[in-house]
């Protein structure tokens, strides 16, 4: 059973920056493609990013392209979402969520595993 835990979520201003984390523990972590998903109240589950656990290719949702960088380290564990030049509209909770072999879907029922999820609040 793998878990996950994401933290870095927070207030921050309208073009500020943050940089979130997902630690992994219970499985083999290289073997994961890691997603990144955000939800807004009243709104369904949407795709910002993944990362295939093969060779690491990179994958954005159309309204975070460029200003958003997932990345991960599998010596610990943790999977990263840098996100730049924050809008109001990026307010939601983040979730990691990890697919067994995958290659970096943007659908979230191909994700066997989640977190419990971070806040990220942008003020304008």
């Amino acid at each position: 059973q793998v878990q996950l835990v994401e933290s870095g979520g927070g207030l921050v201003q309208a073009g500020g920056s943050l940089r979130l984390s997902c630690v992994g523990s219970g499985g083999t972590f290289s073997v994961y493609a890691m997603g990144w998903f955000r939800q807004a109240p009243g709104k369904e589950r949407e795709f910002v990013a993944a990362i295939s656990w093969r060779d690491g290719r990179t994958y954005y949702g159309d309204s975070v392209k460029d200003r958003f960088t997932i990345s991960r380290d599998n010596a610990k564990n943790t999977v990263y979402l840098q996100m730049n030049s924050l809008k109001p509209e990026d307010t939601a909770v983040y979730y990691c969520a990890a697919d067994l072999w995958g290659s970096g879907s943007r659908y979230p029922n191909n994700y066997e595993y989640w977190g419990q999820g971070t806040q990220v609040t942008v003020s304008s």
